[in-house]
């Protein structure tokens, strides 16, 4: 078996900087907004060059495409739907899918919010937030169909609509409302938004009887 090179130092040290310069636009990014965070404030944040900045990464843009691309291709999303594809409840899939929202809104709030308030102010950002909201959607496709598959959607409800009420309850808007504007727990607004979303999808059948109670948390 052939034994994969070892990195060099210079490898290690020009991945260093490219974090770094990763970690600081995420930082300045979230601080300062995306429109008031300069090149030359990312530069000093990472402590390299300006020119460095471009070269290794591309500029604002790029960084923050790099961000987002970090986000929608998080591992999580991957296991999420391959325990999904294994599952025969249909409850316990909606409680998966709650719980890797949760886990990834906490892990990129930042990284979202920023793309959200930069959009409709920036074209270019703009096709950044329609293309990942694109891929999250689309990891609703199959999550939505392995549900129909199971027998477990509601009568009139296809997995079309199913998709459009994940979304519903998964996506952006869910989390910002009960945890930034109500002050829930993200605990708390998990288990709300699952229970809604088993009631709201699922035949009686496929509910199960006990429910987390929404007032904990």
């Amino acid at each position: 078996m052939t034994e994969s090179p070892k990195r060099t130092r210079r490898q290690d040290y020009a991945e260093a900087t490219r974090q770094a310069i990763i970690d600081a636009a995420r930082k300045l990014f979230a601080e300062r907004g995306y429109f008031a965070t300069k090149v030359d404030d990312i530069a000093a944040e990472a402590r390299v060059a300006p020119a460095t900045v471009y070269a290794v990464t591309g500029g604002k843009q790029s960084l923050l495409n790099i961000l987002i691309t970090a986000w929608t291709t998080d591992p999580i999303v991957e296991q999420t739907l391959s325990d999904v594809d294994t599952s025969t409840d249909p409850a316990a899939i909606i409680r998966e899918v709650a719980s890797a929202s949760r886990t990834m809104r906490e892990a990129y709030v930042d990284v979202i919010r920023v793309m959200l308030a930069t959009a409709p102010h920036d074209q270019a950002v703009a096709q950044l937030e329609q293309a990942a909201s694109a891929v999250y959607r689309a990891a609703l496709v199959p999550i939505a169909e392995r549900l129909a598959q199971l027998g477990g959607l509601q009568p009139g409800i296809n997995a079309a609509d199913a998709v459009d009420l994940l979304w519903f309850y998964f996506g952006y808007s869910s989390y910002f409302t009960l945890h930034d504007d109500n002050g829930w727990s993200y605990e708390r607004a998990e288990h709300w938004l699952a229970d809604q979303a088993i009631a709201a999808l699922l035949t009686p059948s496929a509910q199960p009887r006990n429910k987390w109670c929404a007032g904990a948390g």
